[in-house]
């Protein structure tokens, strides 16, 4: 009997039968496809409106066969802890490194990444096989004070944890009053309870001392290493914060902080630089062979999840193919109902339930376990030839760098010889370090190329695992109960619109460039469907230009008094189109529990996004793409909840209005679709003898208005939620010029 249950899978995949949502999804597909049949078999309505109208309706038809491709064959992943625990002492567990990054100590504030960094050191692992490092690319002294500060505390947090088997270890969590338990028995807990509060509430109320003040602190002893440095321009920094000296199994982990190099006159790479740095010293000093990556809000919600993935990565029949686990993050402080759309409930159970069935689920930047062979950009089948030595010294540096130090690692890494760095001290370590942290130490080598995390784009998690797939990689996802992380939702509307505008930014130029879906199925080995799946993904910022024009067109043919939409029994087909779909997501949603007014916040959001963040985030691309300039790396606004645990408040869901391009896209789709309608029910519109326009194009007008409501009560409101008056401005310039565009171009 125990042989027969070491022989047992560590994880299994189970695929989910829906019937029902295949039968209805491929009815809309029908309906798709018999729209764009009647425009090709119209012949008497052929103009250029009808024309736009069918390349855009091509697009959105092309859009569902991606996603019914995608939503076909899901699965979900069965992972089984206690068979791993089992099958290999504590003593084997392979080694893991905790990657943390942070880029600006304000909108990322260093309270933030203090209780990531404290969730991850209290992992229920071996403390000796852990080791947690922190990139700080803003260079602040502050977020290397408050580091400083929390491994002090995270000596009595960490046992702390431990003994208690406490669920939420991220300490203003769990000191929430959702997450505190306060009716326990034992007199002695209570007492130790209320002991760790009050040395975190001293910990928080010390970090926001000095994070108020103007001048917080005297740059000097440790702290003299940050005077004369500026955030674009400065050396590098690395401090070793904890060292588990003796391999302690009750010890804390290692916990590192790395400020890399910055100059001017060298292109930094935003987050893929950062991590590429992160992964180059984590190989110095511990050289696990799995790393986790997590960004700085990124809490751990479930300890065991380092276990959950590593059934994954170490199962003996498929776990070798699996190049990393994906944990897909979720919110803690999600507003009721959603308004702003940013909690994608539905998606994750949809899109990635979808694509684990396939070739496994995207990379989606943060929350994800890689194999560290994988990113030294291994193929799966060159394992085990690399581990017959087959390796020249003058490949490794053209690869990896000059660093001897770091050659000898990758060699062992690579090998699989041995799961330990060199023996290095602490004074090589620094040293070592320090040199492939520099700026120029990548130049001429493979990072951001063939391996490591990928540059060329501000979305570097898509390509990074786009290109790990083409090798032949699968990936997976981890959903153990309960969830692995949780962290900040965007704390308002724009927050949400520059986070999704990155987005399509990013992956509107991944779709273009070299490492696209496309390229990965033609001359990679990223399988057909797979291949399919990543368009929905990397197609993001195209959504937004053919939306929008097809929104302007409808604005366009109310003003002309031209048509798109069929007439008579044709018009049934849009009409079917447009319910069937609404009750189908509609039924999705209430599913799984979530309310009617979650879903059409949604639905209005996307529209809302999809129109303005999407589309500039694809203007921002062609720029780039053009070479007429650069992306901007936007961060996003990461603010502790002060709401409670679902940030519920009488105006938390309220659209706040600022002076942004995103808002003024918004305003002027809203005011050229109240202009066309008030030009119909004036009877203002040109009289022609053609097809004039019906009631498919007011009532999708209608449509857009009703979406756009938050926009409409912002025109006549003040204060932060009003919309600026010179975005107003601006906004109603632009629609009095489309208005003129449209009544110039009358057919008559």
């Amino acid at each position: 009997m125990a042989n027969q249950g070491h022989d047992l899978p560590l994880y299994e995949k189970i695929w989910v039968k829906r019937k029902f949502q295949r039968v209805i999804d491929t009815l809309i597909l029908v309906l798709l496809l018999l729209l764009l049949s009647y425009r090709l078999f119209s012949s008497n309505n052929f103009t250029f409106p009808w024309f736009l109208a069918f390349i855009c309706e091509s697009w959105f038809t092309f859009t569902w066969i991606v996603i019914l491709n995608t939503k076909w064959s899901p699965a979900v992943t069965i992972t089984h802890p206690n068979r791993l625990l089992l099958r290999v002492p504590e003593s084997e567990f392979p080694p893991v490194d905790l990657l943390v990054t942070t880029a600006d100590h304000v909108l990322e504030p260093p309270i933030i990444t203090v209780n990531t960094v404290l969730s991850l050191l209290a992992l229920d692992y071996p403390t000796n096989k852990l080791a947690c490092y922190v990139s700080d690319d803003g260079c602040s002294p502050l977020t290397f004070y408050a580091l400083v500060e929390a491994s002090k505390f995270a000596k009595f947090w960490v046992p702390f944890c431990k003994k208690n088997c406490v669920q939420v270890r991220a300490p203003f969590r769990y000191f929430s009053d959702i997450a505190t338990n306060k009716s326990e028995d034992s007199l002695e807990f209570k007492q130790e309870w209320l002991q760790m509060k009050d040395m975190y509430d001293n910990l928080c109320q010390k970090i926001e001392e000095v994070t108020g003040k103007t001048i917080p602190f005297q740059l000097d002893g440790e702290f003299a290493v940050f005077s004369n440095t500026d955030q674009r321009n400065h050396p590098t920094i690395i401090k070793v914060i904890l060292e588990n000296m003796g391999d302690l199994l009750d010890g804390l982990p290692h916990l590192i902080y790395i400020s890399r190099e910055k100059r001017p006159q060298y292109h930094h790479n935003y987050k893929a630089g950062a991590m590429n740095v992160l992964t180059r010293v984590s190989g110095l000093m511990t050289n696990a062979p799995f790393i986790l990556n997590v960004d700085c809000d990124m809490f751990v919600n479930n300890p065991k999840i380092v276990l959950h993935a590593l059934c994954i990565l170490m199962d003996s029949q498929r776990g070798k193919e699996v190049a990393f686990v994906q944990c897909f993050q979720q919110f803690y402080d999600g507003i009721k109902d959603d308004p702003f759309g940013n909690q994608w409930m539905i998606t994750f159970k949809n899109i990635i339930m979808g694509m684990a069935g396939l070739q496994g689920p995207f990379y989606g930047g943060t929350n994800a376990f890689h194999r560290r062979n994988a990113i030294y950009g291994l193929y799966p089948d060159e394992i085990e030839s690399e581990r017959k030595g087959k390796l020249e010294g003058k490949i490794l540096i053209e690869k990896f760098g000059s660093s001897k130090e770091f050659i000898k690692s990758s060699a062992q890494a690579l090998g699989g010889s041995a799961f330990s760095a060199n023996d290095i001290t602490t004074f090589n370590f620094i040293e070592a370090a320090t040199q492939v942290s520099n700026c120029e130490y990548e130049y001429d080598t493979c990072w951001g190329k063939q391996m490591g995390w990928l540059y060329g784009s501000i979305s570097e998690d898509v390509p990074t695992g786009l290109n790990i797939q083409r090798k032949g990689w699968r990936s997976e996802c981890c959903t153990p109960d309960p969830i692995a992380f949780t962290g900040c939702a965007p704390g308002g509307i724009l927050s949400t619109m520059l986070q999704q505008k990155r987005w399509a930014s990013g992956l509107t130029v991944v779709f273009f460039g070299k490492h696209s879906p496309i390229t990965g199925m033609l001359f990679g080995k990223t399988q057909f469907r797979a291949g399919l799946s990543f368009f929905w993904l990397t197609n993001w910022g195209l959504r937004g230009l053919f939306l929008v024009c097809y929104i302007a067109l409808l604005a366009f043919c109310i003003i002309t008094n031209t048509n798109i939409f069929p007439k008579g029994l044709g018009l049934w087909i849009p009409i079917a189109l447009f319910v069937i779909y609404n009750v189908h997501t509609l039924l999705e949603y209430l599913t799984i529990g979530l309310s009617i007014r979650h879903w059409w916040n949604n639905q209005r959001m996307c529209i809302i996004r999809t129109t303005t963040a999407s589309f500039l985030g694809f203007l921002s691309a062609m720029l780039k793409l053009s070479g007429i300039s650069d992306s901007v790396f936007e961060i996003t606004d990461k603010k502790p909840s002060t709401s409670g645990a679902d940030g519920n408040n009488a105006d938390a869901g309220r659209f706040t209005f600022e002076e942004s391009p995103v808002f003024v896209i918004g305003t002027t789709i809203l005011l050229v679709h109240m202009t066309a309608m008030l030009i119909k029910f004036l009877g203002l519109q040109p009289t022609h003898s053609g097809n004039g326009c019906g009631l498919g194009e007011s009532i999708s007008s209608m449509y857009v208005i009703v979406c756009y409501w938050p926009y409409l009560k912002g025109l006549f409101a003040r204060g932060k939620y009003g919309i600026p008056l010179s975005t107003i401005c601006k906004s109603a310039v632009l629609a009095l010029v489309f208005v003129h565009f449209c009544r110039s171009n009358v057919i008559s």
